[in-house]
């Protein structure tokens, strides 16, 4: 979910699998969102198409010169880490 509540941040919780991604490119659209941080802190579970979604977001921040403040569960941080090594 997008939160414009203090700065545009990209909140993660819970599970976020394909049906949330689903959900999330049904509301917000396909193409990442300008933001300024991802809360990714809660999540519990992250399946690939949630990686994606977040190395998207991460991706297109770092094409354009923006940095995003990050802040991730272990969880997170170790699959972020997994898909570099794997070039994605």
């Amino acid at each position: 979910m997008l939160n414009t509540a203090g700065g545009r941040a990209l909140c993660l919780a819970g599970e976020v699998d394909g049906r949330v991604v689903d959900d999330f490119h049904a509301r917000y659209g396909r193409e990442p969102a300008r933001i300024d941080r991802i809360d990714a802190a809660s999540v519990t579970a992250l399946t690939d198409p949630g990686v994606d979604l977040l190395l998207d977001h991460l991706e297109v921040a770092r094409r354009s010169g923006r940095s995003l403040a990050l802040s991730c569960a272990p969880l997170v941080e170790r699959l972020l880490a997994d898909a570099a090594a794997d070039g994605r």
